[in-house]
């Protein structure tokens, strides 16, 4: 597996892969207001949060260059020392597989060796077990802070997790 720079073009396998609004949510939480999405409302999206560069969106290509998954990077403050993983997904094919281990090292190796960063924080509903276990492989802990969404009429807690480099 390899990582890369999104290119517009990935945002049309990213929708491709929530399948329901129960997916999309436990991707992306509150920060679309709407589902549907379609591919220019990330690019549009992606487009405003990278001016200034603190916001860094990367796509995962598997050994034969088929675009496998998409997380992105961002500085939450001004302190470039911690950087924020956000908006992992993979492809329904490759999951389960150990790709999205394989992919969050990739992003902590780019964060701590190219970017210089510290501290890698994410946020993970506590009702995504599969993604918080692929956190805790990769090395992630709680950090002991939670927040709170609501969903669906519904209260989901989202776990804090961190590691330092």
């Amino acid at each position: 597996m390899r990582i890369r720079n999104f290119v517009p073009s990935d945002a049309e396998y990213i929708i491709g892969w929530l399948s329901d609004e129960r997916e999309f949510r436990l991707w992306c939480a509150d920060r679309y207001d709407h589902f549907p999405i379609i591919a220019d409302d990330i690019i549009e999206r992606y487009f405003e949060d990278s001016k200034g560069g603190r916001f860094l969106p990367f796509t995962a290509e598997d050994e034969n260059g088929s675009v496998i998954g998409h997380f992105i990077l961002r500085y939450p403050s001004d302190d470039k020392a911690v950087l924020r993983l956000g908006f992992v997904i993979l492809d329904k094919s490759a999951r389960g597989k150990g790709f999205g281990c394989e992919m969050v090292g990739l992003a902590k190796k780019y964060a701590s060796e190219v970017l210089n960063a510290r501290k890698l924080t994410l946020g993970v509903f506590e009702n995504n077990t599969s993604a918080y276990k692929c956190y805790l492989s990769a090395g992630f802990v709680p950090s002991g802070e939670y927040d709170s969404f609501q969903v669906f009429g519904e209260n989901w807690k989202s776990i804090e997790m961190e590691v330092t480099f």
